[in-house]
């Protein structure tokens, strides 16, 4: 039996290692060339900048940023390798070298400059406020938002604008565009602070909005592409050809295709149903990982907290204290970008099944001590009376009973874990909450695809709470 535990764990971690094989950004241009790929960070939930469709039965990112870096890796001589993640992780990336630089529709501004190094701009973004048109009396100007509680994507111009020249306005920061508009639709909001290229997309698809211009002090944002200090080539290379761009208004052209592929008439499961059917995939995948890596890594746990070494006992606490007392989300961040420091470049995918594995393991610790503590102590003396070791003890007499009892609690907590992956989306790991998210963004519909995601959570919940039932019944 412990082979066959030793077999699986080792193909396990061998799975982990290859997903987790990816490219690690390079520092400048003759690096890039050398390697072959130029790698872009975006957040993929900008229509008509980037966004989510299916063509030829294949989810892809297309969008005038896409169109663009293809351009660019192009004039470079290397192939174009996307990676995606949230909007506000973006810099991060790039500052660990996890992208070689940002095309998202990211606007220059003076605190980003101090972070980064921004090419010539390639398009300037005129900002507008997102009403309802039952509001179209009540909203006008600046002036008009006082106590009005309006929305803007996190960390970007919007949220900006929205703080500084929304007097008296209650803003909200939310995670992406699509939120903004999906709770002005559903008047969670009173208004949106939104690009006005990504805004009109959204007017076009629901009449019931409008967009208003309040006479910002700042009308336009130049938009560019960002890039690590110290890349001199590669800035040079890039605004070569966006000066090229800009000339020939190319990019003009870029933003007319978008429209067109927005525009693609596909029923919504035709052109979406891949996407949460992946998402449900991955989500599963997670969830089996976590579950076999969190109960070896709890069990370890357990047994150093029941035993008889002061030093296991202290760090098995101290382990258990910080992971149960530090949320996932952290806990994602600091795998996904702390190991970076130490030269290891871990893809989204392997970040966050160990950060879910940890986590896991942190709970089903207590789940399993617990366990092991409510089992009579005169087992263990009957077992030591029959001439079985401390060891054999604990592995035919003691776990067996226990299991018996933590068996419930574990399940629960296999359960949650299955939500629990939902967190990852912000690290870009794909998962069914990240592709539920992008779908949002794609189809402008804010409602719809979160009941459908709503729906797959419930039924993978469900079927499972099923079947550990089942297990349940055979254990009594």
């Amino acid at each position: 039996m412990r082979k066959v535990w030793v077999t699986i764990v080792g193909l396990l971690l061998g799975i982990l290692l290859l997903a987790g094989q990816s490219v690690q950004a390079a520092t400048d241009l003759p690096s890039i060339q050398k390697r072959g790929y130029l790698i872009v960070g975006l957040s993929a939930d900008y229509a008509p900048l980037e966004f989510h469709t299916t063509i030829d039965g294949q989810d892809t990112i297309v969008g005038a940023d896409v169109a663009m870096a293809k351009n660019l890796a192009s004039s470079m001589g290397v192939k174009l390798q996307l990676k995606e993640m949230q909007f506000d992780a973006l810099i991060g990336a790039l500052k660990t070298h996890k992208v070689d630089m940002i095309i998202s529709g990211m606007s220059e501004t003076p605190d980003r400059e101090k972070q980064v190094t921004f090419s010539k701009p390639y398009l300037e973004e005129r900002q507008v406020v997102l009403i309802r048109k039952s509001d179209a009396k009540k909203y006008h100007t600046i002036a008009d938002f006082s106590n009005a509680k309006v929305g803007a994507q996190k960390q970007t111009t919007q949220e900006q604008l929205a703080k500084s020249q929304l007097p008296g306005a209650v803003v909200s920061s939310l995670d992406k565009a699509s939120d903004v508009v999906s709770q002005v639709s559903f008047n969670k909001l009173d208004a949106g602070v939104l690009s006005s290229i990504v805004a009109d997309a959204y007017v076009a698809q629901n009449k019931q909005l409008m967009t208003i211009d309040p006479k910002f002090a700042t009308t336009t944002s130049p938009t560019a592409i960002a890039m690590a200090n110290g890349q001199p080539k590669l800035v040079a290379a890039v605004n070569k050809v966006i000066t090229k761009m800009n000339a020939n208004k190319t990019y003009q052209t870029y933003l007319k295709q978008a429209y067109q592929q927005e525009g693609a008439n596909q029923g919504f499961w035709a052109k979406y149903g891949g996407f949460f059917l992946k998402g449900a995939g991955y989500t599963l995948l997670f969830a089996i990982l976590t579950v076999i890596f969190g109960s070896v890594i709890g069990t370890l746990l357990a047994l150093l907290k029941i035993g008889h070494t002061k030093i296991g006992k202290l760090l098995a606490n101290i382990y258990i204290e910080f992971i149960r007392g530090t949320p996932l989300m952290v806990q994602a961040f600091i795998v996904f970008f702390g190991t970076q420091f130490f030269g290891i470049n871990l893809s989204a995918f392997v970040s966050g099944a160990i950060a879910m594995a940890i986590n896991s393991g942190a709970y089903v610790a207590e789940i399993i001590r617990s366990g092991l503590n409510s089992v009579a102590e005169g087992q263990t003396e009957a077992a030591r009376s029959l001439g079985l070791s401390n060891t054999q003890a604990m592995r035919y007499v003691i776990f067996p009973q226990a299991l018996k009892n933590i068996w419930p609690a574990l399940g629960n907590e296999f359960v949650t874990v299955i939500k629990e992956s939902s967190v990852l989306s912000v690290i870009g790991a794909t998962e069914l909450m990240f592709e539920g998210s992008v779908v949002q963004g794609a189809s402008f519909q804010p409602f719809l695809p979160m009941l459908i995601v709503a729906g797959i959570y419930f039924i993978m919940t469900f079927s499972f709470s099923r079947l550990l039932r089942v297990v349940e019944k055979r254990f009594n």
